[in-house]
């Protein structure tokens, strides 16, 4: 299923031509790489326009934007021009991509020799005195079966950029008691071009109470529960309450956009919620992150964002996990494959339900059990029912955070592993998680720099799209699991190497 609430990536590819160089060279080289993008299946624009002056650049800014391109990958196909290169890259408003031409082989010493390699150098200085942050690959001159490559890996870094450049939070509710972790400053989240519009739990239920009237549409989305749920229906009668929430936040956000594109939610969900409302709503924040619209628990703003981002890094829905606890020795079978973790890597992530059908190896609707034990006593549940739980489905995984600290200053964390195919022996939604250096990345950037419980999960590695998404996005103290012969900031070496 299309993931709706995702911006699409119109690529414009644009060459660059010193001019002491043939500009035919550029122009060949360019016709090349469009060549092996096609081969690649990446879409793209070939702008007709190759930059050599200011005067060039003004005309390639109107011909991509006419062609409605958002996102664009500039190609110096020679030295290329530094002011012209990045006044273009400065006036064009989406994301920007810098690569350059390598030489094909000796026989083009003689005269057509591009010298790309010292064009890129003087492109990077530019681009810094403009102060224009540009996506440079690690290795950004090549030849175009190359380029094309570290082209198409620009496609999900430019569509997590142009996600958050057009992003509404909502928020509803003050964040549960002893949940401060969740909290942070908004002003960074507008310091990314990001709206923030936080509500009161009262406007939820307001909202709830008028979608009553939608019979149509309420009955429609608890139908399309029931098919979805399928065997895993246990509470028939509760599909009218969890149908009228969902139709109820979807209006919302319809009704709400105002100048964004986009949005994603960080609610209220308990204790409250369940009393007052009937129901979790669990379930319904898994539906909408399904189909693109992160729901984050516990008013978690920038869990919301991160699973937003992780989304757009991977194409694919994510979710939000407590980063929970630890994996006893008897819930792993002999001989368990623990995919290049060790024994100490391992732990549960884990949510009351809020994960959706896409990303779970089985699941059935249920209730919270510790809400229930909270506010039934344990008995038959009622109200706590709500929750989507089962085991997180296997295989490959991103765990991932964007979060400021107290002082407005972002920082992140990426971590690549895998989700077991090991039954969690535990309730909610749940999986067994295995990073390798976990522990280490654990105690010196989980918590060594107070990162809250929430993390976003991907179902894809899209460690290296995110790593320089959050480059672009001006955020420098980036986490990442480090080897046992390197050591974290403040590492105890005598531990580490006794």
């Amino acid at each position: 299923m299309k993931l709706l609430n995702t911006p699409e990536v119109q690529l414009a590819v644009v060459g660059v031509s010193r001019d002491c160089f043939p500009v035919e060279l550029t122009a060949r080289r360019l016709g090349i790489l469009m060549e092996e993008l096609a081969k690649k299946g990446v879409q793209a624009y070939c702008c007709t326009t190759i930059i050599e002056s200011e005067d060039d650049a003004m005309v390639a800014l109107e011909e991509v934007e006419d062609q409605g391109c958002n996102a664009a990958v500039i190609f110096l196909g020679n030295f290329g021009p530094e002011g012209p290169t990045t006044l273009f890259a400065q006036c064009f408003g989406g994301p920007v991509m810098v690569c350059a031409a390598a030489e094909e082989g000796k026989e083009v010493l003689a005269s057509d020799r591009g010298d790309a390699l010292c064009g890129m150098l003087n492109c990077s200085y530019n681009l810094g005195l403009r102060d224009v942050p540009a996506y440079i690959p690690q290795y950004p001159v090549g030849l175009p079966a190359d380029l094309a490559g570290k082209i198409a890996d620009f496609v999900p870094i430019a569509r997590v950029i142009q996600g958050l450049s057009s992003l509404k939070v909502f928020g509803f509710g003050p964040r549960p008691q002893d949940f401060l972790a969740c909290n942070a400053p908004v002003k960074p989240f507008f310091d990314l071009g990001i709206e923030v519009m936080e509500n009161s739990e009262l406007d939820l239920y307001q909202l709830f109470r008028k979608a009553a009237d939608k019979t149509a549409e309420i009955k429609a989305v608890a139908k399309d529960m029931e098919k979805e749920l399928g065997a895993g229906c246990c509470y028939h009668d509760l599909l009218p309450k969890l149908a009228q929430f969902e139709v109820a936040l979807l209006d919302f956000m319809d009704n709400h956009l105002g100048a964004s594109s986009f949005a994603v939610f960080g609610n209220k969900c308990w204790p409250a919620f369940q009393e007052v409302f009937g129901f979790c709503p669990c379930y319904v924040n898994s539906r909408l992150a399904g189909r693109g619209i992160p729901v984050a628990c516990e008013v978690d703003l920038y869990g919301a964002v991160s699973e937003y981002m992780v989304q757009l890094a991977s194409n694919h829905p994510a979710t939000l996990l407590d980063i929970n606890n630890s994996v006893p020795a008897d819930v792993l079978p002999a001989g368990a494959d623990l995919r290049g973790a060790a024994f100490a890597d391992l732990f549960m992530g884990f949510h009351c339900g809020n994960t959706c059908s896409a990303c779970m190896k089985g699941c059935s609707l249920k209730y919270q059990l510790i809400m229930n034990r909270l506010i039934e006593d344990g008995g038959t549940p009622d109200v706590t029912r709500g929750t989507l739980e089962g085991q997180l489905k296997p295989g490959p995984m991103t765990m991932f955070r964007l979060q400021s600290t107290p002082d407005c200053k972002l920082r992140s964390y990426i971590a690549e592993g895998e989700i077991l195919d090991i039954d969690p022996c535990s309730f909610g939604g749940i999986g067994i998680v295995a990073v390798p250096e976990f522990a280490r990345f654990y105690r010196h950037i989980l918590i060594g720099k107070r990162y809250p419980h929430h993390g976003a999960f991907g179902f894809k590695k899209v460690g290296k799209t995110l790593f320089e998404a959050v480059k672009l996005l001006g955020v420098e103290d980036i986490g990442t699991p480090l080897p046992k012969h390197l050591l974290y900031e403040g590492e105890n070496p005598f531990e580490l190497f006794a």
